[in-house]
């Protein structure tokens, strides 16, 4: 059976946290940055908890083990167990588990949290490509003081026929000072010395989603994440719905330019989002309308945002008239222009006047 492509953001009468049991939270860009807590992440998730949802932390970053990962939850305010922490460490340890024999040798070209999950799937961590027995390479976020020794040590037992592994291929991670390189750009490193292709477990892919899965039973389950390569799209490849918060690396720019893998069921600020409702986007005469704004796709390439008189036409003004229109709306209403548009490609209209109005650009 063929996908229907999404074409505009969904609606929701209910609160997300009412209308799904479970929230499959990314952690960088979404809950912390840089080791700090996002804005409004602490006070939202405590209500949605409260009121009964449960929640469930998903990341691709492999350096910390979950017991970490709870421990730094805990002291931002969100009290975690490490049983609520998958990580994609777990996820290429089981991956691995599969295919080699029990005690099997592991090189290791990462943190701790690949070490603590391979021996929880009974295998045998090591740190040179000289082992005898060596069964697999497993890479995955080492942080900034990763010694690039340790890539030579990977491409040695690569190169020898040793099968590859990674956690993921996240390219960039977001810190408290801006992006830098992720463990995407240190499997490209080992790439170009081996010409190999590890077997990928983190997000996007389905071994991660197996993962969170087997961990959190969720039968109803949102995925909540700043990413659309991996939160998005590993949401897309799972077949359940998925809210973008516009904290992390996606703008809203990249938002509009979302191949149909790419694009999220609801779109929101921040993790304020989970505690409200979505507003239905509405075709309109000439485009889509959401919440006092209407997108239109030109014929000379441009996405044109108007915004409604107050008497149920449009006006073109520069403004909100001061009647305070959601700026998220005004997303909301473009995204389906866009997508309409683009349908199964890319969009490609110029949408920048359009986000300097709504202060998104």
């Amino acid at each position: 059976m063929t996908r229907q492509i999404r074409t505009s953001p969904a609606a929701c009468d209910q609160s997300l946290h009412q209308a799904y049991d479970t929230a499959l939270l990314d952690l960088d860009g979404v809950v912390y940055a840089g080791g700090r807590a996002i804005g409004h992440a602490v006070e939202s998730l405590a209500a949605a908890r409260a009121d009964g949802m449960h929640l469930a932390y998903v990341t691709n970053n492999a350096l910390r083990t979950p017991e970490a990962v709870a421990e730094h939850l805990g002291e931002l305010g969100i009290p975690t167990d490490a049983a609520e922490v998958i990580t994609s460490a777990q996820a290429v340890a089981r991956l691995i588990a599969e295919q080699v024999e029990p005690g099997s040798k592991v090189l290791v070209i990462g943190g701790e949290g690949l070490r603590v999950a391979l021996r929880e799937r009974g295998l045998v961590p090591v740190e040179s490509a000289d082992e005898e027995g060596l069964a697999a390479v497993v890479q995955g976020y080492g942080g900034p003081d990763l010694a690039w020794g340790r890539f030579a040590e990977a491409s040695y037992a690569i190169n020898r026929g040793v099968p590859w592994y990674a956690s993921n291929t996240d390219l960039t991670i977001p810190g408290a000072r801006g992006i830098a390189p992720g463990n995407g750009a240190a499997v490209e490193v080992v790439r170009i010395a081996t010409g190999a292709e590890p077997q990928v477990a983190g997000k996007p892919l389905p071994p991660m989603h197996r993962e969170t899965v087997l961990r959190t039973g969720a039968k109803r389950p949102l995925v909540v994440g700043d990413r659309l390569d991996t939160d998005i799209e590993g949401a897309f490849n799972g077949e359940v719905d998925s809210l973008l918060v516009l904290t992390g690396v996606t703008d809203a720019e990249q938002l509009l330019r979302a191949e149909p893998r790419h694009r999220p069921t609801y779109v929101d600020r921040d993790l304020r989002g989970l505690l409200a409702g979505q507003p239905e986007v509405v075709p309109a005469a000439e485009g889509f309308r959401c919440g006092g704004w209407t997108a239109v796709a030109l014929n000379n390439g441009v996405l044109e945002l108007r915004e409604d008189d107050g008497e149920g036409g449009e006006s073109g003004g520069s403004g909100d008239g001061g009647r305070g229109l959601d700026p998220l709306d005004g997303l909301r209403a473009l995204c389906a222009a866009a997508w309409t548009a683009a349908a199964e490609d890319v969009c490609t209209l110029d949408a920048a006047k359009a986000l300097a109005r709504l202060g998104l650009q």
